[in-house]
């Protein structure tokens, strides 16, 4: 891997074949202290999209990904404290309870983090297999961000299978900035959104989204796949700084970020 943005010593004369180790990907992707949009709360999204615009081909994402952008996304699942997830991305992507890094034990316990950032699911209608590991067998309880409207026995049927349900909206669904400071109020100031599109489309028109990290694919899909966000479009479009930009075979990994003061 090699870095091509910030330009560095290291920039100038690089190893693209040497692998980085986990506490340089740590270093490359920390959370920025005490900087974010609410009292300390910051929320950035990673996604992969391909040449053409894709985020997803027969329905997931990964079939675009690469072993070095896995190895980035359990990166950011391990420097964060909850990861947030639309309900139908937690069905496509079969999602599975978030696992204790070995490597980076010892940096989540200095940030004083439990072994593994827990799984926010939105979910309007709580239409989810409770039987599945996610809900079953995670290190800590699995998260669900719903509103006040939603269906009680759905609530009470995710309570029994072991989950914590958060009311974040008025009515059946959730609103953004609700949910990001109700995660806030839980302790979860240092936040992740994998999406789907739809989701993360919802976070960038309510502004509350801080960071993006996108995963640019060297990939021609065509076809009619969404983008890495959708929904209403914005009225005027938000501007977000490079911050960073990692290369390796060809994937392009950007980290891009609201301007801060």
């Amino acid at each position: 891997m090699r870095r091509l943005f910030p330009v560095t010593d290291q920039t100038a004369a690089p190893d693209p074949d040497r692998e980085w180790s986990l506490a340089e990907l740590a270093a490359a992707y920390a959370y920025p202290d005490g900087d974010g949009g609410g009292p300390g709360v910051w929320l950035r999204a990673n996604m992969v999209a391909s040449l053409d615009g894709a985020a997803q081909h027969d329905g997931r994402s990964q079939p675009l990904s690469s072993a070095a952008d896995m190895r980035i996304f359990g990166i950011l699942r391990a420097l964060a404290d909850a990861v947030v997830v639309g309900a139908e991305t937690v069905r496509a992507e079969g999602y599975r309870p978030a696992r204790a890094r070995e490597g980076l034990a010892g940096t989540r316990r200095a940030a004083g983090q439990g072994p593994v950032p827990a799984i926010a699911v939105v979910s309007a209608g709580l239409d989810l297999d409770f039987s599945l590991p996610l809900f079953t067998s995670p290190l800590v309880p699995t998260l669900i961000l719903t509103g006040a409207g939603a269906p009680p026995e759905r609530i009470a049927a995710a309570e029994k299978a072991g989950a914590r349900v958060v009311l974040a909206g008025d009515g059946t669904g959730v609103d953004p900035a609700r949910a990001v400071q109700a995660l806030a109020g839980l302790g979860h100031t240092r936040l992740l959104t994998e999406g789907g599109p739809k989701l993360l489309g919802q976070f960038v028109a309510a502004g509350v989204l801080d960071e993006l990290c996108l995963t640019v694919a060297p990939m021609l899909t065509a076809g009619d796949a969404q983008r890495i966000a959708g929904g209403p479009a914005m009225a005027v479009p938000r501007r977000f700084v490079l911050a960073s930009l990692l290369e390796e075979e060809g994937f392009l990994f950007s980290r891009y970020r609201r301007d801060l003061p």
